[in-house]
C-alpha cells in the first residue's frame, strides 16, 4: 500500500471529482460509529473541514470483529476507495481500519447534543463537536485576516509587554504580578521588578511610542482586567486589536475602523462560508445576511449629545433613562443601530469625565474627541480617540485624575520629542468573533476562559 496517497478531508472536499473512484488513507477521529449485524458507519472527522466523512464497512473489511469494537471517539487511519453516496456526497468503502488511539467507555462526547454550560466543564474535548470547530475555525480566520488587513496596509506589528508599570485606563482592575510567597505580605519595593507591576490591561501605551517612529502599527495580543464580573461578555483573559495611526485625526480614525472591519467581514465570509451556514443553522439566526448587510452599510456618525437626545426623544420607555454626560447602556446602542438608524453607528466626542486620560480635549472643555463603533445586535465593538497631544493639557488631565506622571513620564515626553497628531482604537478579539459567530457568551469564543472562579485547565 505505498502508493495509496495519505490525504486530508480538506484535498477531498476541494475536488470531489479528482477523488471519486480512488483509494485512499485517512487519518482522524471517529466522531460516532453505527454498527449493524454485517456492517458498520462511521462518521469520520479529521478537522480540516467542518462536514465530517462516512466511512462504510462490511464483512470484508480487515478484521470486521475488531473494526465493529472501535468506540467514538477513537483515533483511526482507514484505506478504502471513495464513492460517490446516494446523496452526491464522498464516500469511503472501507478495506483497513487501523485503531491509532483507543477511547474508553466513558468518553463525554457521545452523539447528543450537549449544553453549552456541559461543555466549558470538557474545554480540553469541545473542539471536537462540530459547534467548536466552527468557532474556533472562524476564530482562526479572523485573526489572520486581521494580519492580512495591517501587513498588507504598511503596519508593523508590535509586541508590547504583558507585564507592565502602570494602567492605562486607570481603571485599578488590574493583576499584581509578584514572585512573593502566598500568605506572606507584599511588599512591592522588595518584589522582582523593585516596584508594583501587573499584568497589562491594554499595550497602547507603548504601541504609541512605537507609531512615533513607523507611523502606522498595530498590536495584537494578550489582555488582562481583574474585573469580578460574570457576565457574558466579559473575562479576565483576552485579545486585543490596537492599531495606532500617526497624522490622523478622530474623522481619519473613523474612516480607518469602518474600512477595518468590513474588510475583516469580508474575509470571514469569503473564507468560513461553510462555518457560518452552519453556525447560522445552530443559532437559528440571519448571520449571513447580518454580515453582508454591515458590508453595504453606510455607517452613522453622531455626537454623543445628538445621541443622548434621540434617545430621550425615542418613543419607547427605557429601563434606563438615557443622560447626558453619561455612559449609555446597551437597550440604547440597540435602539440606535436597530431602530433608529438601522445601520452601524459611530458616536463621538463623548464626556470627558467618562474617558481615559489620554484623550484629546476639545474646545468645550467637557468632551474629549472619543468614539465607540456600535454594529447591530451587538452593540459596541470598538473604541478609540484622538490622543492628547498638548503636554500642559495632558498633565493637567493626569493631575486631575490622580494618575503619576513620574511612572509616566516617558510617555509624557513622547509630547516633546517630536509628537504629532496621532489616533487609535481597540478591540475585544473575542467581541469581534462573537458578533461573527452569533455566539452570545464569550466563554464559548475563546479557548479555555480565565473568568472569577475559574481557571481550571
Amino acid at each position: 500500500m505505498d502508493d495509496i496517497k495519505v490525504v486530508d478531508l480538506r484535498e477531498i472536499a476541494a475536488d470531489q471529482q479528482a477523488f471519486a473512484g480512488k483509494t485512499v488513507t485517512v487519518q482522524g477521529w471517529v466522531r460516532n460509529h453505527r454498527k449493524q449485524k454485517n456492517i458498520g458507519f462511521i462518521e469520520f472527522f479529521d478537522g480540516t473541514v467542518l462536514a465530517p466523512m462516512q466511512i462504510v464497512y462490511d464483512e470484508r473489511v480487515e478484521d470486521f470483529a475488531r473494526v465493529q469494537a472501535i468506540r467514538n471517539g477513537s483515533a483511526v487511519c482507514a484505506t478504502g476507495a471513495l464513492v460517490l453516496s446516494p446523496r452526491g456526497q464522498l464516500e469511503m468503502q472501507a478495506e483497513r481500519i487501523a485503531l491509532e488511539g483507543d477511547c474508553t467507555e466513558d468518553y463525554p462526547l457521545q452523539p447528543k447534543r450537549h449544553s453549552l454550560e456541559f461543555l466549558r466543564e470538557i474545554a480540553y474535548l469541545r473542539p471536537r463537536t462540530r459547534l467548536f470547530q466552527a468557532v474556533f475555525r472562524v476564530r482562526s480566520i479572523a485573526a489572520q485576516a486581521i494580519h492580512n488587513y495591517f501587513q498588507t496596509r504598511g503596519y508593523v506589528y508590535v509586541h508590547t509587554p504583558l507585564i507592565t508599570g502602570n494602567d492605562a485606563e486607570g481603571a485599578g482592575n488590574t493583576f499584581t504580578v509578584t514572585t512573593g510567597e502566598m500568605g506572606k505580605p507584599y511588599r512591592a519595593e522588595d518584589d522582582f521588578f523593585g516596584h508594583a507591576t501587573s499584568l497589562a490591561v491594554t499595550g497602547q501605551l507603548e504601541g504609541e511610542t512605537y507609531a512615533m517612529a513607523y507611523k502606522r502599527i498595530y498590536t495584537f495580543g494578550p489582555a488582562f482586567r481583574a474585573e469580578n464580573s460574570n457576565t457574558k461578555t466579559h473575562a479576565a483573559e483576552f485579545w486585543m486589536i490596537e492599531p495606532e495611526v500617526c497624522f490622523c485625526d478622530l474623522d481619519q480614525l473613523m474612516d480607518l475602523e469602518e474600512d477595518f472591519l468590513k474588510a475583516i467581514v469580508g474575509e470571514v465570509l469569503d473564507k468560513a462560508m461553510p462555518e457560518l451556514e452552519f453556525l447560522q443553522g445552530y443559532a437559528k439566526s440571519n448571520l449571513i445576511e447580518k454580515l453582508r448587510a454591515l458590508i453595504d452599510s453606510t455607517v452613522a456618525r453622531v455626537t454623543h449629545e445628538e445621541a443622548i437626545t434621540i434617545l430621550r426623544n425615542a418613543p419607547v420607555q427605557f429601563e434606563h433613562e438615557a443622560q447626558y454626560g453619561e455612559d449609555i447602556f446597551k437597550e440604547h446602542e440597540k435602539y440606535l443601530t436597530d431602530v433608529h438608524f438601522k445601520s452601524p453607528v459611530f458616536v463621538y466626542d463623548w464626556p470627558k469625565d467618562i474617558k481615559a486620560f489620554y484623550m484629546y480635549q476639545n474646545d468645550d472643555g467637557k468632551t474629549v474627541a472619543a468614539v465607540d463603533l456600535l454594529v447591530p445586535g451587538s452593540g459596541e465593538l470598538m473604541g478609540g480617540s484622538q490622543r492628547e497631544t498638548r503636554y500642559d493639557l495632558l498633565v493637567a488631565r493626569m493631575n486631575e485624575l490622580g494618575i503619576s506622571t513620574e511612572s509616566l513620564d516617558w510617555y509624557l515626553k513622547l509630547r516633546r520629542y517630536g509628537g504629532c497628531t496621532h489616533a487609535g482604537f481597540g478591540m475585544g478579539f473575542e467581541r469581534l468573533v462573537m458578533y461573527l459567530t452569533d455566539i452570545e457568551n464569550i466563554r464559548d469564543v475563546i479557548p479555555y476562559p480565565r473568568t472569577p472562579g475559574n481557571c481550571d485547565f
